[in-house]
């Protein structure tokens, strides 16, 4: 099936065919059954609607990998990223410093950090990132070029905690670490790094929004849509400001990975999942759950 993205039309697709996968992690939810006009699962295209939610041209790989599996995606960007002054000074440090490691925890930590490392002459660098996903970033930026960035760690556990728990430290050396981050990123790495001896040079490098103008025409169709597919914390905020005044949405969330599912247990939600580790695997996993139980309620 071709790749579908939601505008103001209505299409019908045949049943969602969940694929055999591997098991996924995921939050206990609490199920609501929807109202009776919803009742038919094979005669509402919004059964298997997903409501993408990354910058708008961000969202490709994920309204790739669902399409195959007859998800057809409804793309309403809830974010946008805004470049800080401390960008400025990553090249300048790239070329003044040799830095043990550089930590980037997010697909968008990597996209704004390569173009300061670009800018720099393309250094050599060793990287530790906290997931997959970002990971990925690298190979495919590296991948068209003969310039190496060496992706020297993983933590076994993709959180920021576990990253700076498990980073690697030669002895009693000095070991530094420069860190360029959102300007919403938790404390979590440079704090326990610290507390390891090593020194931590944070630069915020970007920060998160809210998108000034969501179209209203969208938005109602999202309201009617199962489950809404989130990359941050950033995003979750942004959805729920959208939300807060209706109560026709009962869908669920589906998560890039734990950081992001516990801003939305914290906001309140409740049929939140997510994948063990972040990945555009175990979001798709994760999307498929949450569809999969949506529909089992339908049947109620």
């Amino acid at each position: 099936m071709t790749l579908s993205c939601f505008s103001l039309s209505t299409t019908v697709f045949p049943p969602l065919q969940l694929p055999h996968r591997r098991p996924i992690h995921f939050q206990s939810f609490n199920v609501k059954a929807s109202s009776s006009s919803s009742s038919s699962p094979t005669n509402s295209s919004s059964n298997h609607r997903v409501v993408v939610t990354r910058e708008r041209g961000k969202n490709g790989k994920l309204m790739k990998a669902l399409a195959p599996l007859g998800i057809s995606c409804l793309e309403l960007p809830l974010i946008q990223h805004k470049h800080l002054p401390d960008l400025d000074k990553v090249s300048a440090l790239l070329n003044a410093n040799t830095f043990n490691w550089i930590i980037i925890t997010s697909p968008e930590a990597a996209l704004v950090f390569l173009d300061a490392w670009k800018a720099a002459g393309s250094p050599n660098v060793k990287i530790a990132v906290v997931g997959s996903g970002t990971s990925s970033i690298f190979d495919e930026a590296t991948s068209s070029t003969n310039q190496l960035i060496d992706v020297a760690f993983v933590p076994s556990k993709a959180t920021g905690k576990v990253l700076a728990s498990e980073l690697p430290k030669h002895g009693n050396e000095n070991c530094n670490v420069l860190y360029p981050a959102s300007e919403k990123a938790s404390h979590d790495i440079e704090n326990g790094l610290s507390n390891r001896g090593f020194h931590v040079t944070r630069l915020n490098t970007y920060t998160t929004e809210s998108v000034e103008y969501v179209d209203q025409m969208i938005l109602e169709q999202a309201l009617s849509s199962s489950v809404v597919a989130v990359a941050s914390p950033s995003a979750i905020r942004a959805w729920m400001n959208l939300v807060s005044e209706s109560d026709r949405w009962h869908g669920s969330v589906a998560c890039i990975g734990e950081t992001t599912a516990s801003a939305a247990k914290r906001m309140g939600l409740k049929n939140v999942y997510y994948p063990s580790s972040p990945g555009l695997q175990g979001w798709v996993d994760s999307i498929i759950d949450a569809l999969g139980v949506h529909k089992q309620v339908q049947k109620v």
